[in-house]
């Protein structure tokens, strides 16, 4: 029997590396829960980069945590209450807005209820004087989740904050996220926190990565920020536990965001987002903490939260910010530091712009990624063409995440307008319908205007061949990012 030469040894290489890409292909588009731009994309990489397209798929493709999370989440998910004790009435909402609350609703199994109430923090060093201020005046518990906590001036003001409440009896509980705040676990902040009796949960531990790579996807990450204290108070936005000067990317700085502090039935709903996450990532079952009955308080306005994420009701923020948009009479404001939707959402934008919404969106004119921003600016033309207004914002990095329709109702929360919030990230919206608070959120969302440049349709027609070839080549890449 003669040796196989080098020639027969490279066909056959060749041969076992296209099975492995059909292989791997057939794991693309046969994945549930991605869209078909999507799986095309997929599909172009892994044949166009032979065996790199592979690895990539395998790290970067599928929206898989690991399963022991996964599992004990559906577990939860059956086993918790979507609902308190008490039986609170169903809040009464108007017409235009009925089916984008019930998407909503749906992604948890919560309802609507009425009676909340909220106020719109200034910038960022107030929602942290506030946060801190709830903190110190706590009497049973506080429980926070963060994706990203610096050991710096507002990080270190609410550690302490925290350290103080132990101090006083009270059950303090902390979760953060395993890469968003790595530089935290190693500070020995971090290390106080702990033997000053705060309990902590660290999301998607971020530890030998070369061999957590080959069990769950190393980029899902539990993106939320959720406060909860002594039941009666929540946060929701888009701020981090950190400064506004961001030490990790000061070159953007300063980051700017818009935080709610809200008080009211719904934060029961953002308790059970937090006990859910507490327990699935490894902390002890402290399930008894959603036996406590809200009450409503007199007036107040209708709102659901929505904890969305790729295991949680695929593809319920772009549902709810289309249903949102179809409801829109008169105007849409859309702050957002990353633009890269589906396609279905960013035709709804569009069109709403045809039949006569004004639709504004505001943007960073300077992003902490390049390539978010190239694949950005790949949709300009389009929503020109259709009438929408597009505006940069020019001194830092326009970091809140906010919807607003008609002045009247209003989606505010942590997800970006791109599908990594959408497919990857473990998200917390908040849906919310009432004059004066989306009046306020209006009112920020105007002084960031006021702090932009809008891009002129002229300007954008005049782009260069290599610049327009660049912008839409990676915009084409939108579905992976």
């Amino acid at each position: 029997m003669t040796d196989l030469s080098w020639g027969s040894w490279g066909a056959i290489w060749a041969v076992l590396l296209f099975m492995l890409d059909l292989a791997t292909i057939a794991r693309a588009v046969t994945r549930e829960h991605r869209s078909t731009a999507s799986r095309l994309a997929w599909s172009v990489v892994i044949m166009t980069l032979p065996l790199v397209g592979v690895i990539a798929y395998f790290f970067l493709g599928d929206t898989s945590a690991d399963r022991k999370s996964e599992k004990k989440l559906k577990y939860l998910r059956r086993e918790l209450p979507k609902l308190p004790a008490g039986n609170l009435p169903r809040a009464e909402l108007p017409l235009l807005y009925r089916q984008a609350f019930a998407r909503a609703a749906s992604v948890n199994g919560f309802q609507p209820v009425s009676g909340n109430h909220a106020t719109t923090t200034t910038d960022s060093n107030e929602s942290i004087d506030w946060l801190v201020a709830d903190i110190d005046a706590a009497t049973d518990h506080v429980h926070m989740l963060f994706y990203i906590w610096l050991a710096d001036n507002n990080g270190t003001k609410v550690a302490e904050a925290l350290i103080r409440a132990v101090g006083r009896g009270v059950k303090v509980r902390v979760i953060v996220d395993g890469l968003g705040s790595r530089r935290l676990l190693y500070d020995p902040l971090w290390a106080r926190m702990k033997e000053c009796g705060v309990e902590t949960v660290v999301a998607f531990a971020f530890r030998f990565p070369l061999i957590s790579a080959f069990i769950r996807r190393l980029d899902i990450r539990n993106h939320r920020k959720i406060v909860v204290i002594d039941h009666t108070i929540t946060y929701v936005g888009s701020q981090n536990c950190a400064d506004a000067a961001f030490r990790v990317k000061p070159k953007f700085a300063p980051w700017v965001d818009i935080m709610l502090r809200v008080t009211g039935p719904v934060a029961w709903q953002a308790q059970r987002l937090f006990v859910t996450d507490w327990m699935v990532h490894g902390g002890d079952d402290i399930a008894e903490c959603l036996d406590h009955t809200p009450t409503m308080a007199e007036g107040g306005f209708p709102a659901v939260m929505a904890g969305t994420g790729p295991t949680e009701s695929v593809q319920a923020v772009p549902d709810m910010m289309q249903m949102l948009l179809a409801s829109a009479q008169h105007e849409v404001i859309i702050t957002t530091p990353y633009y890269v939707p589906s396609e279905a959402l960013h035709q709804q934008i569009c069109a709403a712009a045809l039949r006569g919404v004004h639709v504004r969106l505001n943007v960073p004119a300077t992003n902490d990624s390049l390539i978010v921003a190239f694949a950005s600016r790949s949709f300009y033309p389009s929503m020109l063409n259709a009438g929408v207004e597009i505006h940069e914002f020019q001194p830092g990095l326009l970091h809140a995440k906010v919807l607003s329709v008609d002045g009247t109702a209003a989606l505010v929360g942590s997800p970006n307008l791109d599908q990594r919030s959408f497919d990857l990230n473990y998200e917390n919206s908040m849906m919310l319908v009432d004059k004066t608070v989306v009046g306020d959120i209006r009112t920020k969302q105007e002084a960031f205007f006021a702090m932009s440049v809008p891009v002129q349709r002229a300007a954008v027609a005049e782009w260069t061949v290599p610049r327009r070839i660049l912008i839409n080549s990676i915009g084409m890449l939108s579905p992976l990012l």
